[in-house]
């Protein structure tokens, strides 16, 4: 990626106040150095999706780098009421902790850690608000472009083009990026672009046509410039009786002028989608040119491209924007305190609630998932306690969530899904380069099977225990249980 930092500012004072105010009360009640876990996860894919894509581990490393406090901060600070004890502390604030995380890219579910902070508490508690913040936003863009991906044609390229919908100039790089890790062949946005090193991809507006007085004069002009990208916007006017003929007419005119009609096309972005490409192709193969391309766009979505493709709509690409860069639906992950060391271990803490679905998943443990031999698929993702041994074959798995819910695999293989990115403090992972991550993110993808990836009604993929680490959960919350009782 170019040398482009892009998150060139300072964020540790891009947290939430009750960070502070907690902070303040650890250093002086003496749990300032209280070494604690805490797990990032989900609850629900959004949109009832069957899996959200990892994404946001690159921020992330960019974030705890660049964590200070500097002498305003900490006026600011002290200000608005902070000890002096805290304060203290804040001066000289690097992190030191460890955070581990699943890799960007992979298909991750409810309910599973997909990044686990051990720190001491006031370090912990620090960086929450910007590390959700960062992932959640990443993983929608992520999980939005993938969703698409899954439902279009494997030889039909999809150009992310979505900076003009996002929210703000982080966001439409997010979105360029991550859109393109989930498997866009490319995108509009420049800037991305040149951080890549790669093609920017474009066509035209319809303000280029309307500036010109007829839509011929304008394709003309574009496709005399650009006869390697001739694609052009034939939806100003009205599509089958103005824009494809005058289309037709510039490829007359191209050939005329001896140009190469190896990127001709037009793109449609409004209207019956399905019925004008038909009608389209058919205009487009009767003038002589087959090798004309089709583009669709306009707010396109998985169902919506679902749609297209039963009604037998003609298109070579499609253009989606919005439903990458700002897709309906939101992660919603949180930041949850699952244990704290006592006596040289780390004690599993629980976070109960009258919504069983808010109940956290308690201890510092291990995650892996488990695939089958024969097929390959991922038959289940194991939460383990750390430090706990995992069964290799015959396998029982029991839902954390119900109990009730087990069943037990064999003939499988297991891999770790956590990897260290920082230890003590220090950057220990190599982040991959995008098209590493896109590979990735394809390869782990068609280890789920199709039930899992469908748009509509997904098959539930398996977040399971080992019975140990369930055994202890239930007894984690009985114990809770009793002491309230006792209350």
């Amino acid at each position: 990626m170019k040398n482009f930092k892009r998150l060139p500012r300072n964020y540790a004072m891009l947290t939430d106040w009750y960070e502070f105010m907690m902070n303040d009360c650890y250093e002086l009640s003496k749990k300032g150095d209280a070494e604690v876990v805490f797990d990032v996860f989900f609850r629900k894919v959004p949109n009832n999706g069957g899996y959200a894509v990892m994404a946001g581990v690159d921020k992330i490393i960019e974030y705890i780098q660049n964590l200070r406090f500097d002498e305003e901060d900490i006026e600011f600070l002290r200000s608005n009421g902070l000890s002096e004890e805290i304060l203290e502390k804040l001066k000289n604030f690097k992190f030191s902790g460890t955070i581990k995380a699943i890799p960007d890219g992979t298909p991750v579910f409810p309910n599973e850690p997909i990044i686990t902070v051990k720190a001491n508490v006031i370090e912990a508690q620090v960086i929450e608000t910007a590390l959700l913040s960062l992932v959640n936003g990443s993983m929608e863009h992520a999980t939005g472009a993938r969703r698409i991906i899954e439902v279009v044609p494997k030889n039909v390229p999809v150009m992310e083009f979505g900076a003009r919908r996002a929210d703000g100039l982080e966001a439409s790089l997010d979105s360029s990026i991550y859109g393109l890790m989930a498997g866009c062949s490319g995108t509009s946005n420049t800037l991305a672009a040149e951080m890549l090193q790669t093609k920017p991809l474009g066509t035209m507006a319809h303000s280029f046509v309307e500036l010109y007085d007829s839509e011929e004069e304008a394709f003309k002009v574009f496709a005399t410039k650009h006869p390697e990208n001739a694609t052009l916007l034939v939806d100003t006017y009205d599509t089958l009786r103005s824009g494809v003929p005058a289309a037709i007419k510039t490829f007359d005119y191209m050939k005329e002028k001896g140009l190469p009609l190896d990127h001709i096309g037009i793109r449609i972005d409004s209207g019956d989608l399905a019925y004008l490409s038909k009608q389209a192709r058919k205009m487009l193969d009767e003038s002589g040119y087959p090798e004309a391309k089709i583009c669709l766009s306009n707010g396109l979505t998985a169902n919506v491209i679902k749609d297209l493709i039963e009604q037998g709509a003609k298109f070579d690409s499609l253009g989606v924007g919005d439903n990458i860069s700002k897709p309906d639906g939101r992660m919603g992950c949180v930041y949850k305190l699952v244990a704290v060391k006592q006596n040289g271990e780390f004690v599993p803490r629980i976070k109960l609630s009258n919504d069983t679905i808010k109940t956290v998943n308690p201890g510092y443990k291990r995650l892996y998932r488990a695939y089958d031999n024969d097929t390959g698929y991922a038959l289940a993702d194991v939460i383990v306690l750390e430090g706990k041994k995992i069964e290799k074959d015959n396998l029982l798995l029991i839902s954390p969530q119900d109990i009730l819910n087990s069943s037990t695999i064999s003939n499988f293989t297991l891999k770790e899904l956590q990897q260290d990115i920082f230890i003590d403090g220090e950057l220990v992972y190599k982040d991959p380069t995008l098209k590493e991550k896109k590979d990735y993110c394809e390869k782990e993808m068609q280890t789920l099977y199709p039930e899992i990836r469908r748009e509509l009604n997904p098959h539930e993929y398996r977040v399971s225990g080992t019975k140990e680490y369930v055994d202890t959960k239930e007894d984690l919350i009985n114990s809770v249980k009793e002491k309230i009782k006792r209350r």
